[in-house]
């Protein structure tokens, strides 16, 4: 254990291993925990989170082009979420880029680290002055919900996700970033990894709540934040996991662009993800039927810290309804409603 672990587990934590790396699984507190983050203060360690760094004067207009959002035009101090897709528009992650005066950092999902840095390397030509560095485990990163004193001297927009500055506490200089990987306002901080324990005890000493992974995943699902793995993969585009909030349709051409701008001109989404209201828990990969005929599938399941059944994720037939429609899962009834983190609206581009 390092130093950072050592102080989780005298605070109850126990651990599991995620993407190779050791991570508080609970913290023994977990209603406590999913209170605090919905309406007090709570703290999530995600340093097994992929951290990447881009060098090199030409970095901005690289990664502009290798996904979908605006980043040629962001200046120092700013960011935005931006989606990694293929040439057919099919998601292979959803990152909060952050832009420096020298560098570009790129949050992305646990375990992605070495397939994000193969997949910008196939794109380098020799001339690009662009250099990829891998920065994960090197950093501490850390989710806190809320916006008590305690956050006092973070001064960002909280509606802009990715603006960034430096921030001090206890002694120690970190990179408040806005933007919490959920829906919920809060922030992520970028530690240096030699201070990662005393930043998470004064935290949990100011009163944030720690929060395992038990309690994230609960989280996540219940907000629909889609996840590599799940949600993002080679069988749904970007417009089906919902994530309009990280695609320009104004900028140039990127990688899987021509698909992606196909779909919003002829409105052509032919399946959408929702969350699922269930009476009680069923596994993934469970076929959502209607009328006795499979119109989707669940990608994620969550139990334990709801009053009733259980909450999933999953995607659904456009033409088999949305909101409010009520489901077969398996041997289980379900309600289809909103999730926050995405939206299924088409762009208009006279609404810009």
């Amino acid at each position: 254990m390092n130093e950072l672990q050592t102080l989780q587990a005298s605070q109850g934590a126990t651990f599991e291993t995620i993407s190779g790396q050791t991570i508080a699984q609970s913290f023994g507190n977990d209603a406590a925990a999913y209170t605090a983050a919905q309406q007090g203060l709570a703290l999530c360690d995600r340093s097994h989170w992929t951290l990447l760094r881009l060098t090199g004067d030409d970095r901005q207009q690289f990664l502009h082009n290798q996904t979908t959002n605006q980043i040629q035009l962001l200046q120092p101090g700013q960011g935005c979420e931006t989606v990694f897709t293929n040439s057919t528009g099919r998601t292979l992650d959803l990152a909060t880029v952050c832009t420096g005066s020298e560098a570009l950092e790129v949050i992305a999902s646990p375990g992605q680290g070495d397939a994000l840095m193969t997949w910008l390397d196939r794109y380098l030509f020799p001339a690009d002055r662009v250099e990829l560095h891998n920065l994960t485990g090197e950093f501490a990163l850390f989710s806190i919900w809320g916006q008590p004193d305690t956050l006092d001297g973070i001064n960002l927009d909280s509606t802009q996700v990715g603006q960034h500055c430096q921030w001090e506490i206890a002694g120690v200089t970190v990179t408040a970033i806005t933007g919490s990987g959920l829906s919920l306002p809060g922030y992520t901080l970028k530690v240096p990894q030699a201070d990662a324990a005393a930043v998470w005890q004064s935290l949990t000493q100011a009163g944030a709540v720690p929060l395992g992974q038990t309690v994230w995943e609960q989280l996540r699902i219940q907000d629909g934040r889609p996840m590599p793995g799940d949600e993002l993969t080679l069988d749904y585009n970007a417009l089906e996991a919902g994530l309009w909030r990280a695609i320009s349709f104004t900028k140039g051409c990127y990688i899987g662009q021509e698909t992606i701008a196909r779909l919003n001109t002829y409105q052509g989404v032919k399946q959408r993800l929702w969350g699922v209201q269930l009476t009680q828990a069923v596994d993934v990969g469970t076929a959502i039927e209607m009328a006795g005929k499979a119109v989707g599938q669940i990608t994620s399941v969550s139990s334990g810290l709801v009053a009733e059944g259980a909450i999933a994720l999953g995607y659904l037939k456009t033409k088999a309804g949305g909101i409010g429609s009520q489901v077969q899962v398996g041997t289980t009834q379900g309600t289809i409603r909103a999730v926050p983190f995405v939206s299924h609206d088409y762009y208009e581009p006279d609404s810009a």
